[in-house]
Formats: C-alpha cells, structure tokens, sequence
C-alpha cells in the first residue's frame, strides 16, 4: 500500500466506502487507530455519528472531510535504509498478512503493508508450512527494500518453533527447499505473543474468505476434494482387470514343496500317526502344517516365489515394502525368505 499523500482520503473511502458487517467495522475503528494515531478524531467522529451501540442495517460509512496535513507529513515519510527495520508475518487458514515498519527516533511507523488469499495447493499446508509461507512471500513481496538495509532486519512471527529455523544444521529436503530463498537476506526471527498481532489479524483474519457458521471447513478448498475420473469419461474400454491367483492353487502347492522337504516331511508323518510334536499342527480343513498356529511355507524356490508374489507383487497387496510385508504376513505364515526377497524390490 504506497499511496501518495492527495489520494489518501479517496483511497480510504474506496477500501471502506461501504462496511456490510458490523464486525468488521469494529475491526477497522480497532485497528487502525491504533497504528496511524494522526486519524484518531475522523475515525472517532465516524464511530460516534455512523456506529450506534445497536447497529442497525443502515451503517453505511463514509469518510467526510479530509485528513490534517500534519497527519499526512508525520505518515507519509521516506524509507531509510539505514534505519532498524522490522517485518512482521501471520498467517491464517485462508489468509495471510505482513507488515513492513521502521523504528526511528519519533517511534516504530509502518512502510508497507501485504495481505493475500494462498492458492488451493498452499491451504492444505501444515500450520508450520503455512507461518513459514508467510515469511518467504514478506520477503518476495519486499525485496528489493530489504536487500538494500545495511542492517540486519528482524522478523516478527507468533509461532515459536520457527525462529530456529534459519539456524538449523540439518534440513530435510522439503525444509532446504523452504530456506534456500530466505538465505540471501540478513534477518533473525523472533517470537512473540499472538495477542499483540492486532494490526496482523486485520489483513489474514478478514471476513468473508472464512466459511460461515455450519459450513463444512474443509469445503472450501477445492483442493481437498477432486474428481479425478468424470462420470462421461467412464467407458467400457476403459475398464481393466486384474489377474490374482487363487490361494487354493497355492494351497496344493505348498503341500506338495512339505512332503518334498526332508526337515517338514519327517514332522508331517508324525502328526498323521497321531503323535505330537512340539509347537507344530495339522490345520483341520486344509491338513496344511502348522507351527505356533502360523501356516509353514517350505523351502521350495518355486513355491516361495509364488507366496511372495501373490502377498508383495499383487495389485491388491501394492507392494508395501519390507517392514509392512513382514507384519501382513506373519500374521498367517510362518516365513524366513521375505526380507531377501523385497530387498531386492526397486519400487519399494
């Protein structure tokens, strides 16, 4: 917001010719105030002639008059590079606020001011990507300025974990991504309270880009819900299908591979003389051999290469990796080949 000193009032009556809500009437008479001290007696004068205590529907506002000279030669000041500088940055769900000041000897005065709606990708971001957001496009927004300070500026943010960020040795690869921007600039991050981001709620807590009360939260992003196959795009030659073995198949299988095992075939003539044999089991409806009530799979290549195929290379199992394969399968099964095997799995 550069505006020059004789468009001040036109552009005040532009930005808040007409103020529907209530609310956010009150957020303007609160906040503006508060920064831009020289306008207290015309917004006072608005809120005492246009803002009863029970507002009615008719509480249109106009600004009337024009603002003190004095006021506009004390706002409208020239920016010094080599003044202390701060950058202050919120972000909320649906929006994001930034505000560009320096601190001279008459006090901390306001240069710039930046508010804008993220795109539908960058709602989705986690609250820590979405503060983090904020400082990056503050810095975009402003760069020519900040590169150009021989000091180094601080940054103002109400989420504590970030003011590490800059200092941190190890990056993931999202996080380098993130930082590599930020490192052309001289700044340090420092936290502080929300509740003195008065002016920043103002610019990323603005109504009307939340839903309203009842409305589901998340619809609002038409990022979070897509369709990606249309109803008219459905056709028969579109349809597909997938070949699964069938587990009987492999059943016969594997008992075929155990009375081929010398180690299995001695322990299942045991079982069918009717004697017992330690932790291991006939399966009733299957006759399969069983150890701690888990299904064996002998050491046959060919029938461990068709168990595994069928529980790791499957379009229904989706290749789940080592760690998952392993659990899936040792809830039935008895195996000591698995972990070979999907090491050797370039997807996984």
């Amino acid at each position: 917001m550069d505006l020059p000193p004789s468009s001040y009032h036109d552009s005040l009556e532009e930005l808040w010719d007409e103020e529907e809500e209530q609310e956010e009437v009150e957020t303007v008479m609160k906040v503006f105030p508060s920064v831009y001290h020289q306008y207290l007696d015309v917004f006072s004068k608005v809120k005492s002639e246009k803002l009863p205590p029970h507002c009615a529907c008719d509480n249109h506002i106009k600004l009337e008059g024009s603002l003190p000279p004095e006021a506009l030669s004390q706002f409208h000041q020239i920016s010094n590079p080599s003044l202390p500088t701060i950058v202050e940055t919120n972000t909320s769900d649906y929006a994001l606020g930034a505000v560009l000041s320096q601190v001279s000897d008459s006090g901390k005065h306001s240069i710039a001011f930046h508010s804008q709606k993220p795109i539908p990708a960058e709602l989705n971001y986690e609250i820590h990507y979405k503060e983090l957001l904020g400082i990056v496009l503050a810095l975009k927004c402003w760069r020519a300025f900040l590169l150009s300070l021989s000091l180094s500026f601080e940054v103002l943010i109400d989420h504590s974990s970030l003011q590490y960020f800059m200092s941190l040795r190890f990056l993931t690869c999202c996080q380098a991504f993130w930082a590599e921007f930020p490192s052309k600039f001289d700044f340090s991050i420092t936290s502080r309270p929300g509740c003195l981001d008065t002016l920043l709620d103002a610019l990323s807590l603005r109504d009307g880009i939340y839903p309203e009360k009842g409305e589901d939260l998340i619809s609002k992003n038409p990022m979070s819900f897509q369709q990606l196959i249309k109803q008219d795009e459905v056709q028969p030659s579109r349809y597909f299908s997938v070949k699964v073995e069938s587990f009987l198949n492999l059943i016969d299988s594997i008992q075929k591979a155990l009375w081929k095992d010398s180690q299995y075939r001695s322990i299942l003539q045991e079982l069918d003389k009717g004697k017992s044999v330690q932790d291991y089991s006939l399966d009733s409806s299957s006759q399969l051999l069983l150890f701690k009530d888990q299904v064996v799979v002998p050491n046959d290549p060919t029938t461990q290469l068709r168990f595994l195929q069928k529980n790791h290379d499957s379009p229904l199992a989706g290749h789940p990796g080592q760690e998952k394969t392993l659990k899936l399968v040792k809830q039935d099964f008895m195996t000591q080949f698995i972990k070979d095997y999907v090491s050797y799995c370039q997807q996984c």
